[in-house]
């Protein structure tokens, strides 16, 4: 799924340093949670699309994999992103 670049920028100015600044985990992870809800919508219409459900869960493990990273580096940025985007219950 391609996001349009005028949503995408909207999301780094949001949650990364500025609208240019696709390279911080936290701009990462707000785009990979952008995409998997999308597919998740997707996937509710369409059960049977396994390529898409494939896609999804290796997505999940990646902002998965971002968030631990992000959890050793930096336990405050990890809560703010958490709470931003509201992974979390």
């Amino acid at each position: 799924m391609n996001l349009p670049p005028e949503v995408k920028k909207k999301t780094f100015k949001e949650y990364g340093k500025s609208e240019f600044d696709s390279g911080s985990t936290e701009a990462q992870v707000a785009l990979f949670t952008m995409k998997i809800e999308h597919l998740t919508q997707h996937l509710k219409k369409n059960k049977k699309d396994l390529v898409t459900e494939r896609s999804l869960v290796l997505m999940v493990g990646k902002r998965r994999h971002l968030l631990d990273y992000l959890k050793k580096k930096d336990i405050e940025r990890y809560r703010t992103i958490i709470k931003k985007l509201k992974l979390r219950k």
